[in-house]
């Protein structure tokens, strides 16, 4: 398990919807500071809110942050981005703007941050995966879900030694700027921010957020009827 209280927390995509609720619930759970990334950062009113500029995608904009972030102890790969394409029309330009952010963006922060954790006693590493790592039909953005839940599992086992927990979040929709244009039931990002920080400090290795993923994690083996989907 890791601690909440006086850690020292860094969320990319920490500026708005989903990563902005992990920065207040993290606050609100008694971390002493978090680092909130976004491509074009904004000041915050908060001086526990440091606001670092980050580009998942970009090795040398992770290397940066690195040398910013030594205290860290608890790290939210939360950044990601979709395209409204299927995989038949998707174009390699396409592909590989997903795949940057949601898959390899991971790994780039992870492979930076992973001595820091080290050096500050292990922490935790939290990827935001989804529903549909699991779930067959949702194009470009799910295949890169399905990505991440492996790598999810991977670095879980390559990560072990030096005492870093590794977590993955799994939910359907959520409110957030991604799904904004659907209408459909969507979770709250603050109670799913709220429940998956309780589950680091318990010591758990993965979250189901809602009805939907754990429906669909329990029905792996057979046919799921009449849920929909999503992030």
């Amino acid at each position: 398990m890791t601690r909440i209280e006086n850690s020292i927390a860094l969320v990319t995509g920490g500026q708005r919807g989903l990563g902005r609720a992990f920065v207040d619930e993290l606050l609100a759970a008694g971390a002493a500071k978090v680092y909130a990334t976004a491509r074009h950062p904004e000041k915050s009113d908060d001086p526990r809110v440091v606001p670092l500029r980050l580009d998942v995608a970009d090795p040398a904009s992770v290397a940066a942050l690195a040398e910013q972030v030594g205290d860290v102890t608890i790290v939210v790969n939360n950044a990601g981005t979709t395209v409204r394409t299927s995989l038949l029309d998707a174009t390699l330009d396409e592909l590989n703007e997903v795949f940057a952010t949601n898959v390899y963006g991971v790994v780039g922060v992870t492979q930076a941050v992973a001595p820091i954790l080290a050096r500050n006693g292990g922490g935790a590493l939290v990827n935001i995966a989804s529903v549909l790592s699991w779930v067959a039909g949702a194009s470009v953005y799910g295949a890169s879900k399905a990505a991440l839940w492996s790598v999810s599992n991977s670095l879980r086992v390559e990560l072990a030694a030096q005492g870093t927990q590794v977590v993955g979040v799994h939910l359907g929709y959520t409110d957030t700027d991604m799904t904004r244009a659907l209408d459909v039931e969507k979770n709250d990002p603050r109670q799913v921010a709220r429940d998956t920080i309780a589950a680091v400090g318990r010591g758990e290795t993965e979250v189901l957020a809602d009805d939907v993923s754990r429906a669909v994690k329990a029905a792996l083996s057979g046919p799921v009827e009449g849920l929909a989907f999503g992030r």
